[in-house]
């Protein structure tokens, strides 16, 4: 691991946890055990950092997605494995992380935007219709409504106002949202399968 890696996993770590306004050169610095001369060398402030965490995030995401979307045998299967992976990245993510995003680094919240709006909801809607094709997505939904509406539920569950908290878990929040999704774009045939996969007997 570069020294640049390293010092993009150790702030990833403290973000992660304490969101990213409260942490400071000096955490990340001390984390790492390294002097903060050495991590502005390569990053000239806090905000460089994230939107070097930013980007580099969104690309193992978007390598995820190519991943599973390859491995997958049906759009069912790919839903499915989507969920799981998601399930993986939103129970780390603390919805302080996206707040701080949006408001104190606007350059790396134009790219998670840009990210959102290119290519999840690109990738979103092929699904749809490749689902459509396979039989197993209603042909009667609006594939760039549905697709829209399904990458911005996203932000939507890590809104704190709406979902504080000390009351609701934010992955659970997700899966909720995921689920709800996933079984009202469903054929008859989708549900019977997406079922299976999620080992469900239906009586």
């Amino acid at each position: 691991m570069s020294q640049t890696e390293r010092i993009i996993k150790g702030a990833e770590d403290l973000f992660l946890t304490a969101g990213i306004k409260s942490i400071t050169m000096d955490d990340i610095a001390r984390h790492l055990g390294m002097s903060k001369k050495t991590i502005y060398q390569f990053f000239r402030d806090k905000n460089e950092l994230v939107v070097a965490l930013t980007k580099q995030k969104l690309k193992e995401d978007e390598d995820q997605m190519n991943d599973i979307i390859s491995k997958s045998n049906n759009v069912i299967e790919e839903m499915i494995n989507m969920t799981k992976c998601s399930e993986e990245i939103f129970s780390r993510i603390n919805p302080i992380v996206i707040h701080d995003l949006q408001k104190y680094h606007p350059e790396a919240w134009n790219d998670f935007q840009k990210f959102k709006a290119e290519i999840l909801i690109q990738k979103m809607e092929e699904l749809l219709i490749k689902g459509m094709e396979q039989g197993y997505i209603r042909k009667d939904i609006d594939v760039k409504i549905m697709a829209r509406m399904r990458v911005n539920q996203v932000e939507l569950g890590f809104n704190t106002a709406i979902f504080p908290v000390s009351e609701f878990s934010p992955w659970k929040v997700q899966v909720q949202f995921l689920d709800h999704f996933n079984y009202g774009i469903c054929t008859l045939e989708g549900y019977k399968l997406l079922n299976e996969y999620k080992n469900i007997n239906n009586e």
